[in-house]
């Protein structure tokens, strides 16, 4: 540790720098397939029509959208391999059960009746451990979002290849899964996502640890209260202490996030206002 930064308040590892690089090209996927997919699934939208005009034309939209779908592909597969990586060393333990595991659990259930009651002012706020019931309902829609959206858009991508090995009706199906899907995890995304992680008031109005790995003592203990309690027991928390984040990593932090708050406010606008005119 820096000793001149002893009187800063203590500062502890969230996200190893790998998540966080991960997280930055999922956000750039996502965005590339959202700016290009809107206006493709709203292109009698006079914005839309603009959107395209600015890219290059609805063939240049084609083009990037299966570009940032390449992206998206390639960040799920290694994903999937830290996934399985982290299985085979730790032999299962941790991963797919227990407090640092990111399947849903019925302690899960038990946090959101908790959480409901102390949104009602009926009971204390509850103590969460690692990842919290909405962070697993997040990453579980990224994965559903995948089978679905991923698997019909490929389908509609290579028609010429699974028409010669699926009956026609599916690409209708596929089509409509594919834009209806995708509408949904726009939305999702920009509203339920952004407001669990940003615009909530204890992180209004931005969390940061997405883009500086850290989180202060204050926050691990208040935020993550089981997890606290249980680094302390294990004699594990000063292993994971690190020194406050760098400013310039903080800057980053601030446009990126804020950024990509605005433009998904203003992508989401935009098609709420074209599907209600639909």
């Amino acid at each position: 540790m820096n000793p001149s930064r002893a009187h800063e308040p203590r500062y502890y590892l969230r996200l190893e720098a790998f998540h966080r690089v991960m997280h930055v090209f999922l956000m750039a996927s996502f965005f590339g397939l959202a700016i290009t997919g809107m206006p493709l699934r709203f292109n009698q939208a006079d914005w839309a029509a603009a959107v395209a005009q600015g890219i290059g034309g609805f063939g240049a939209i084609l083009f990037f959208h299966k570009l940032s779908a390449l992206l998206l592909t390639v960040l799920f597969v290694i994903h999937l391999g830290y996934v399985a990586r982290l299985a085979w060393q730790q032999r299962g333990r941790g991963i797919f059960w227990g407090p640092n595991s990111m399947v849903p659990q019925p302690r899960d259930i038990v946090d959101l009746y908790r959480h409901f009651r102390w949104f009602l002012g009926l009971g204390p706020r509850p103590s969460f451990a690692r990842f919290a019931y909405w962070e697993k309902f997040d990453y579980w829609a990224v994965v559903w979002g995948m089978a679905i959206i991923g698997t019909s858009g490929y389908v509609l991508w290579f028609s010429s290849f699974f028409a010669t090995l699926l009956p026609g009706w599916i690409f209708n199906i596929a089509l409509l899964f594919h834009a209806e899907e995708a509408l949904l995890a726009v939305w999702f995304i920009f509203a339920i996502h952004f407001f669990n992680n940003h615009i909530r008031p204890e992180k209004f109005p931005m969390d940061l640890v997405i883009f500086t790995g850290r989180v202060t003592e204050h926050e691990l203990r208040e935020e993550r209260g089981e997890e606290y309690a249980e680094l302390r027991r294990e004699g594990t928390l000063e292993a994971i202490r690190t020194d406050p984040p760098e400013r310039w990593l903080v800057n980053l932090g601030w446009l990126l996030g804020t950024s990509a708050v605005v433009a998904g406010f203003v992508l989401m606008g935009l098609t709420i206002l074209a599907f209600v005119a639909e």
